[in-house]
C-alpha cells in the first residue's frame, strides 16, 4: 500500500520541486540553479539573494499553496456530489468568498479582515446552496449542483454591481484581482500551513471518502456518518477556497481539471488523490504564474488568464479521452 502511494507522490514531489526551481530562476534576470543553491546556503551576491528570497520565493510558494488549496477543494466537492464537473467556482463558493473580500477592500480593511470576510462569504454561500437545495427528501447531488450554479451566477451579478459602484481609482486593482493576481502575495506561510493541515486531517478519512463516493446509502450501510461527513467536506472546501481567494483572487479551472486528470491517471482512491491534488495543483499554478510574468515581460498577465487558457483545452481533451 505504501509503495503504491509513495511512487506517484514521489514523482509529483519531484515535479513540484522542479517547478519551484524554474520559478526562482526564470524572470527579467535569469538565475542559474547553482546560484539558487548558493542563495539557499546564505551565499551568492546580494542582488540574487534579494530576487530569490524576497521576490520570487514568496510568490512561488504562494502560487503553490493556492493551486494546492483549489485542487483539494475541487476533489472534495467532486466526492461530495459524485460529479466530475463540480468545483468551488461552479458551486458558488468562490463567488461568495470574492464578495466578502471585495466588500472588505471597499471598506478600507486589510490583512486578517479580508481573510475573515472571504471565509464568511464562502460559508454564507455554503448555507445558501444547502438551504435552497434542501427539499422534502433532503438534497440530492444534482439539485445541489444546479442550485450552486444559480447561486454562482447571482454572486457574479453582485460582483458586477460592486464594480459598477466602486470608485474609479480602485477599479483597475479590483478587476486585476478578480482575474487572479499573485503580484502582491508576500505571506505564503498561512495558506501553506492550511494546505498541510488539511491533508493531514483528510488522509485518515480516505476510506470513508472512498465509500461516500459510491453513494450515501452504501456509505450509511457500511457505518459511515454520512451527514456529518458531508458537512465536514463542504466547510473544509469553503475554508480552502476562502484562503485561496484571499491570497490570489479568483483563479478558475485548477479545482476542476487537476482532480479529474489525476483520477484518470491514478484511480479513485482518495488516500492518494487528495495529497496528489495538493502537489499537482501547486505545481500547475507555479508554472502558470511563471508563464504569466514572463510571457510579455516586463508586463505581467493575471495568472487566472493562463489557467483558463490552459484549462479549457486540457479539460476538453480529458473529456474526449474519457468517452
Amino acid at each position: 500500500m505504501l509503495a503504491r502511494l509513495g511512487l506517484p507522490l514521489g514523482l509529483l514531489l519531484l515535479a513540484a520541486l522542479g517547478a519551484l526551481v524554474i520559478a526562482l530562476g526564470v524572470g527579467s534576470a535569469q538565475i542559474s540553479p547553482t546560484q539558487i543553491w548558493e542563495v539557499t546556503q546564505g551565499k551568492g551576491d546580494a542582488l540574487a539573494r534579494t530576487m530569490v528570497m524576497e521576490l520570487r520565493l514568496p510568490r512561488a510558494l504562494s502560487a503553490f499553496a493556492v493551486g494546492g488549496l483549489l485542487a483539494v477543494a475541487g476533489a472534495l466537492m467532486q466526492v461530495l456530489l459524485r460529479n466530475p464537473l463540480a468545483d468551488p467556482y461552479v458551486l458558488g463558493l468562490s463567488g461568495g468568498a470574492s464578495i466578502g473580500a471585495l466588500a472588505a477592500m471597499l471598506g478600507g480593511l486589510g490583512g486578517l479582515a479580508i481573510s475573515g470576510s472571504a471565509f464568511g462569504g464562502a460559508l454564507l454561500s455554503t448555507f445558501l446552496v444547502f438551504g435552497l437545495a434542501h427539499g422534502s427528501g433532503g438534497w440530492t447531488p444534482s439539485r445541489l449542483l444546479l442550485t450552486g450554479v444559480v447561486v454562482a451566477a447571482g454572486w457574479g451579478a453582485v460582483i458586477t454591481l460592486m464594480l459598477a459602484l466602486s470608485p474609479a481609482e480602485r477599479l483597475p486593482g479590483m478587476l486585476y484581482w478578480l482575474m487572479g493576481d499573485l503580484s502582491y502575495a508576500r505571506t505564503p506561510w498561512p495558506p501553506l500551513l492550511l494546505l498541510l493541515a488539511t491533508c493531514v486531517v483528510l488522509i485518515p478519512l480516505g476510506r470513508s471518502l472512498n465509500v461516500l463516493a459510491r453513494g450515501p446509502q452504501q456509505a450509511a450501510a457500511l457505518g459511515v456518518a454520512v451527514r456529518p461527513l458531508e458537512w465536514c467536506i463542504y466547510i473544509a472546501a469553503s475554508l480552502l477556497t476562502a484562503a485561496a481567494v484571499t491570497t490570489a483572487g479568483s483563479i478558475g479551472f485548477v479545482g476542476l481539471v487537476v482532480p479529474h486528470m489525476l483520477r484518470l491517471l491514478l484511480g479513485n482512491d482518495q488516500r492518494l488523490i487528495l495529497p496528489a491534488c495538493a502537489l499537482a495543483g501547486g505545481t500547475l499554478l507555479v508554472l502558470a504564474d511563471t508563464l504569466a510574468r514572463t510571457m510579455i515581460a516586463p508586463e505581467q498577465l493575471p495568472v487566472g488568464v493562463i489557467t483558463a487558457l490552459l484549462g479549457v483545452p486540457t479539460f476538453l481533451f480529458l473529456l474526449y479521452r474519457s468517452r
